[in-house]
Protein backbone atom coordinates (compact mmCIF):
# COMPACT_ATOMS: atom_id res chain seq x y z
CA UNK A 1 0.00 0.00 0.00
CA UNK A 2 2.27 2.41 0.86
CA UNK A 3 4.25 1.98 -2.14
CA UNK A 4 1.70 4.20 -3.88
CA UNK A 5 3.15 7.00 -1.75
CA UNK A 6 6.47 6.81 -1.31
CA UNK A 7 7.13 6.28 -5.01
CA UNK A 8 6.52 9.88 -5.31
CA UNK A 9 8.43 12.13 -7.65
CA UNK A 10 10.46 13.80 -4.21
CA UNK A 11 10.05 17.07 -6.50
CA UNK A 12 6.22 17.06 -6.27
CA UNK A 13 6.53 17.57 -2.33
CA UNK A 14 9.62 19.99 -2.40
CA UNK A 15 8.71 23.13 -1.22
CA UNK A 16 8.95 26.37 -3.37
CA UNK A 17 8.55 29.58 -2.30
CA UNK A 18 6.59 32.09 -4.55
CA UNK A 19 6.98 36.00 -4.04
CA UNK A 20 3.69 38.19 -4.49
CA UNK A 21 1.55 41.33 -3.58
CA UNK A 22 -1.68 41.52 -1.76
CA UNK A 23 -3.01 44.56 -2.64
CA UNK A 24 -0.01 46.30 -2.64
CA UNK A 25 1.52 44.73 0.47
CA UNK A 26 4.54 41.73 -0.60
CA UNK A 27 4.63 38.88 0.52
CA UNK A 28 5.74 34.88 0.44
CA UNK A 29 3.72 31.65 0.16
CA UNK A 30 5.66 28.27 0.21
CA UNK A 31 4.25 25.65 -0.85
CA UNK A 32 5.14 21.86 -2.17
CA UNK A 33 5.37 21.75 -5.79
CA UNK A 34 2.53 19.45 -6.17
CA UNK A 35 0.09 22.60 -4.27
CA UNK A 36 1.26 24.91 -7.04
CA UNK A 37 0.45 22.32 -9.76
CA UNK A 38 -3.19 22.45 -8.78
CA UNK A 39 -3.35 26.37 -8.25
CA UNK A 40 -2.44 26.66 -11.79
CA UNK A 41 -4.79 24.29 -12.92
CA UNK A 42 -7.43 26.72 -11.07
CA UNK A 43 -5.81 29.42 -12.28
CA UNK A 44 -5.92 28.39 -15.58
CA UNK A 45 -9.80 27.23 -15.53
CA UNK A 46 -10.61 30.89 -14.89
CA UNK A 47 -8.11 32.52 -17.13
CA UNK A 48 -5.84 33.73 -14.41
CA UNK A 49 -2.69 33.76 -13.38
CA UNK A 50 -1.88 32.01 -9.98
CA UNK A 51 -1.24 35.12 -8.35
CA UNK A 52 -4.02 36.30 -9.46
CA UNK A 53 -6.23 33.39 -8.19
CA UNK A 54 -4.38 33.63 -4.90
CA UNK A 55 -5.58 37.32 -4.18
CA UNK A 56 -8.92 36.37 -5.39
CA UNK A 57 -9.24 33.67 -2.92
CA UNK A 58 -7.87 35.80 -0.20
CA UNK A 59 -10.13 38.91 -0.61
CA UNK A 60 -13.08 36.13 -0.90
CA UNK A 61 -12.31 34.47 2.39
CA UNK A 62 -11.54 38.02 3.84
CA UNK A 63 -15.00 39.15 3.35
CA UNK A 64 -16.75 35.83 4.64
CA UNK A 65 -14.61 35.18 7.21
CA UNK A 66 -12.97 38.86 8.00
CA UNK A 67 -9.51 37.66 8.38
CA UNK A 68 -7.12 35.01 6.60
CA UNK A 69 -5.67 33.37 8.96
CA UNK A 70 -3.28 30.25 8.09
CA UNK A 71 -3.61 31.55 5.00
CA UNK A 72 -1.51 28.73 3.55
CA UNK A 73 -2.77 25.96 5.08
CA UNK A 74 -6.05 27.27 3.64
CA UNK A 75 -4.61 27.13 -0.32
CA UNK A 76 -3.56 23.55 0.59
CA UNK A 77 -7.20 22.65 1.56
CA UNK A 78 -8.55 24.85 -1.58
CA UNK A 79 -6.55 22.27 -3.74
CA UNK A 80 -7.66 18.87 -2.21
CA UNK A 81 -11.47 19.95 -2.21
CA UNK A 82 -11.32 20.97 -6.04
CA UNK A 83 -9.57 17.83 -6.26
CA UNK A 84 -11.97 15.65 -3.87
CA UNK A 85 -14.94 17.43 -5.92
CA UNK A 86 -13.65 16.14 -9.23
CA UNK A 87 -13.32 13.17 -8.03
CA UNK A 88 -17.11 13.31 -6.75
CA UNK A 89 -18.36 14.32 -10.05
CA UNK A 90 -19.67 17.73 -8.29
CA UNK A 91 -16.50 19.87 -10.28
CA UNK A 92 -16.06 18.94 -13.58
CA UNK A 93 -12.73 17.30 -14.82
CA UNK A 94 -13.04 19.35 -18.43
CA UNK A 95 -10.42 22.13 -17.65
CA UNK A 96 -12.78 24.09 -20.21
CA UNK A 97 -15.39 24.76 -17.85
CA UNK A 98 -14.63 27.61 -15.82
CA UNK A 99 -15.04 27.24 -11.64
CA UNK A 100 -16.67 30.47 -11.79
CA UNK A 101 -19.32 29.16 -14.06
CA UNK A 102 -20.36 26.33 -11.20
CA UNK A 103 -23.76 27.11 -9.24
CA UNK A 104 -22.31 26.38 -5.49
CA UNK A 105 -25.31 25.53 -3.70
CA UNK A 106 -25.30 22.50 -7.09
CA UNK A 107 -21.71 21.55 -5.70
CA UNK A 108 -22.29 21.38 -2.05
CA UNK A 109 -25.90 19.29 -2.46
CA UNK A 110 -25.82 16.45 -0.69
CA UNK A 111 -21.88 16.92 0.42
CA UNK A 112 -21.58 15.93 4.30
CA UNK A 113 -22.12 18.68 6.30
CA UNK A 114 -18.59 18.71 7.73
CA UNK A 115 -16.73 19.50 4.79
CA UNK A 116 -18.67 22.97 3.70
CA UNK A 117 -20.28 25.87 5.77
CA UNK A 118 -23.37 26.16 5.45
CA UNK A 119 -23.80 29.97 5.71
CA UNK A 120 -23.68 31.21 2.06
CA UNK A 121 -21.50 34.15 0.84
CA UNK A 122 -22.98 37.49 0.51
CA UNK A 123 -22.18 38.88 -2.58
Amino acid sequence: MCEIFIRANAQSYATESRSLRLHGVATSVRLEKLFWDVLQELAERDGLRVTQLIERLYDELMAYRGEAANFTSFLRVCCLRYQMLQVEGRIPRDARVPIRSLDAAAVFDGLPAHLYDPLPVHA
